[in-house]
């Protein structure tokens, strides 16, 4: 009889301890924050122009909170483990950033930065709440944790440069 892959394999499950963040889900993060970036440095460095970048910043900023709302969803739809209440509070939390984040291209730079600043660091808090009983992937907090951080830090350069 012909031994399995799976028994033959050296590979670790994909929530092993101690395995970094796949190239599957690293390259769309991080190359996600490249508008973050390239538009909060226009922002800065082309003050021409600063009209267009930093409601852009702002926009992009909508559509990222909106994005990572859903990531609840997921976890409320596919862990068995969780318990009803908890599973109900991410399920109603998951569209709360895309309620948050829809009026801030309508306001004035700095309100909407800092309307999507609080809805980053507010699913950042959830997402720290979540791991305590809901198992995911190790790598999970640390990348949420450096693209919260880099998105956060953008949209308050973005903010200020729109301020001078």
């Amino acid at each position: 009889m012909k031994p399995s892959r799976k028994a033959t394999s050296s590979r670790p499950p994909a929530n092993s301890p101690g395995q970094s963040t796949p190239h599957a889900v690293a390259w769309p993060g991080y190359g996600g924050l490249v508008p973050f970036v390239a538009l909060a440095a226009a922002s800065l460095l082309a003050p021409d122009h600063r009209s267009l970048w930093s409601p852009a910043l702002i926009a992009y900023g909508a559509v990222i909170l909106s994005f990572v709302g859903a990531l609840h969803w997921g976890f409320a739809m596919t862990a068995p483990q969780m318990p009803a209440r908890q599973r109900t509070i991410h399920y109603v939390w998951s569209v709360v950033p895309a309620l948050l984040a829809w009026p801030t291209p309508l306001l004035p730079v700095a309100a909407g930065a800092l309307i999507l600043i609080l809805g980053f660091v507010a699913h950042l808090v959830l997402d720290f709440s979540l791991v305590r009983t809901t198992p995911v992937p190790r790598w999970y907090l640390p990348l949420r944790l450096q693209l919260t951080a880099t998105a956060c830090i953008c949209l308050g350069l973005g903010a200020w440069a729109a301020s001078r």
